[in-house]
């Protein structure tokens, strides 16, 4: 086992630790926009695991996984705050 392996084992173990507390936190959040918050957490973290195993194997096509999925997150944040600010507008 090389130093690469040992560093890539060590960060997806971190960042699988990092999305449990994240879903922890969705699951237990007290309002929406704290679960909000930590579904877009939750899909930063997946998007690191994405590429630190793109970087492992070298396989192109994981990043623009990667890519897809940060645009499908983005849009889902803007449809959240679009929800937020038609909520607090009187009628």
């Amino acid at each position: 086992m090389n130093i690469i392996d040992i560093f890539h084992f060590t960060t997806i173990l971190l960042l699988t630790f990092s999305f449990f507390c994240a879903f922890f936190r969705l699951l237990m959040g007290p309002s929406l926009p704290d679960r909000v918050v930590s579904l877009e957490l939750m899909s930063v973290i997946s998007i690191g695991i994405i590429c630190a195993e793109a970087i492992t194997t070298g396989e192109r096509v994981f990043l623009e996984v990667a890519v897809i999925l940060a645009l499908v997150s983005f849009l889902g944040t803007i449809a959240f705050a679009f929800y937020m600010k038609n909520e607090d507008r009187p009628e």
